[in-house]
């Protein structure tokens, strides 16, 4: 990946599957997305709330033109990690598309608890262009295992808001052996220090 021209830093993934910090968007590429409910609050406690707030994420990730390659859906917060568009704004829509999913998530959770008139319900999101493939595969573990970080199931593809059984389904054995190999302690206490 090293050997990339600049304009190609971004990582390409490796596999073809379904689906306040600075941001620095301006390389199309892969990207690996964290969001977090203000306060720490369990925003998307309710699983009809997470189911829809997944089909949400879907709809607008196609809206958008990203490609959406991991995702793990929490109560308190998010992990993506997704492709962005080859349209000449590339992966600066991800802003617009993260502020226009937290801006209909805000109006629903309004909306069912009867809370007119709250506004900020989210951080701000954090993101890293996947510049080396260990960091990639590392980080796409990490996804697939969060809801197992977080003692909720013993096995990330038990957890219905997670791409780890799309992905245990679409990929060999031998490539899920690969990306299960891929520690991601580092990354989980870096994301476990991250306001």
């Amino acid at each position: 990946m090293d050997d990339l021209p600049d304009d190609e830093k971004c990582a390409k993934g490796t596999r073809d599957w379904p689906h306040a910090p600075p941001h620095r968007l301006s390389q199309s590429g892969v990207y690996f997305l964290t969001a977090r409910a203000a306060e720490g609050r369990h925003l998307l406690a309710a699983d009809s709330m997470k189911d829809w707030f997944q089909e949400t994420l879907f709809t607008l990730v196609n809206e958008f033109g990203w490609k959406l390659e991991a995702w793990a859906i929490l109560s308190n917060h998010y992990h993506l990690i997704g492709h962005s568009p080859k349209r000449p704004e590339g992966a600066e829509s991800l802003r617009e598309m993260i502020r226009e999913l937290h801006s209909l998530t805000t109006r629903e959770l309004n909306r069912r608890e009867n809370q007119p008139g709250r506004t900020r319900l989210w951080q701000n999101f954090r993101e890293t262009c996947l510049t080396h493939q260990r960091s990639y595969l590392a980080r796409l573990h990490y996804v697939h295992q969060n809801a197992v970080h977080h003692k909720l199931v013993a096995v990330g593809s038990d957890y219905k808001w997670c791409s780890a059984a799309e992905f245990r389904k679409a990929v060999t054995p031998a490539w899920l052996r690969t990306i299960t190999s891929f520690r991601y302690d580092e990354i989980a206490a870096k994301d476990q220090d991250d306001p």
